[in-house]
């Protein structure tokens, strides 16, 4: 592995990734560059997209770091996609079977049936907002009002002026999947402006129990966060979990 393969940081949605070891870090921000250094900013139209070694820079590395942003967002989609995809599959298989045994006379099983068919269709429309990119484009959107539709039962703690660019439609569904992780009523949500940034800090409701589909909570959560928000989703620390969303 070359020295600057082990040195490249780039872009993947709203966050860095290091080429060669995976490593994360974010959000992608000039002020908050990756730990080590020293960097420099590797650009493409104005958008930062990467970091190199100081005095690394050529148009050679920042189409590296493009196109390597490009790749790895192809490779989380499709690795989401395949763990869904397995999911819905044994899903549908767990239907059939509990309605093929109810046609036979097993009436205790329609209570069973529904609740399998509520699993399909979650685990469906989780494939769908992975498989396709959003269909409406970025603009500013009150926060305090999607957390009344995405996070109802939560104790919820924002700045007045809460305010992010994004995909109204996929911020609700980011927002109310981290929810439901973070155990429904009785989460907490604290919101505070950083730099260019809201940072929501969610902590888990009392007695929070483990998702039924684990692939809904974090891997679910990250890749809208982190895709289709163009923002961050930190896990690093205990009993919690941030997200940053680009303040408009």
């Amino acid at each position: 592995m070359s020295a600057l393969s082990e040195g490249l940081w780039v872009r993947v949605g709203g966050g860095m990734q290091e080429v060669g070891t995976g490593r994360r870090h974010g959000p992608a921000d000039p002020s908050f560059p990756p730990p080590g250094g020293p960097w420099s900013e590797l650009r493409h139209n104005g958008r930062l997209i990467g970091w190199s070694p100081q005095g690394a820079v050529s148009r050679g590395v920042v189409r590296r770091a493009e196109e390597e942003g490009a790749r790895l967002i192809q490779e989380r989609r499709a690795y989401l996609l395949r763990r869904l995809g397995h999911k819905v599959r044994s899903s549908v298989l767990a239907l059939q079977e509990s309605a093929r045994q109810a046609a036979f006379g097993r009436q205790e099983l329609l209570e069973e049936i529904h609740d399998q068919a509520l699993d399909v269709g979650k685990r469906a429309f989780a494939m769908t907002a992975v498989a396709l990119d959003p269909v409406d484009p970025a603009r500013s959107v009150v926060v305090g009002a999607v957390l009344n539709l995405a996070a109802p039962g939560a104790d919820r703690t924002l700045p007045a002026d809460a305010v992010v660019r994004a995909p109204e439609p996929v911020l609700v569904e980011a927002l109310t999947r981290a929810y439901e992780w973070m155990g429904g009523p009785g989460s907490a949500i604290r919101g505070d402006l950083e730099g260019h940034w809201l940072r929501l800090e969610m902590e888990p409701a009392p007695g929070r129990r483990p998702l039924q589909i684990p692939e809904l909570g974090e891997p679910l959560v990250r890749y809208l966060v982190d895709t289709h928000l163009e923002g961050w989703l930190d896990v690093s620390l205990a009993e919690r979990v941030l997200i940053y969303l680009p303040a408009a």
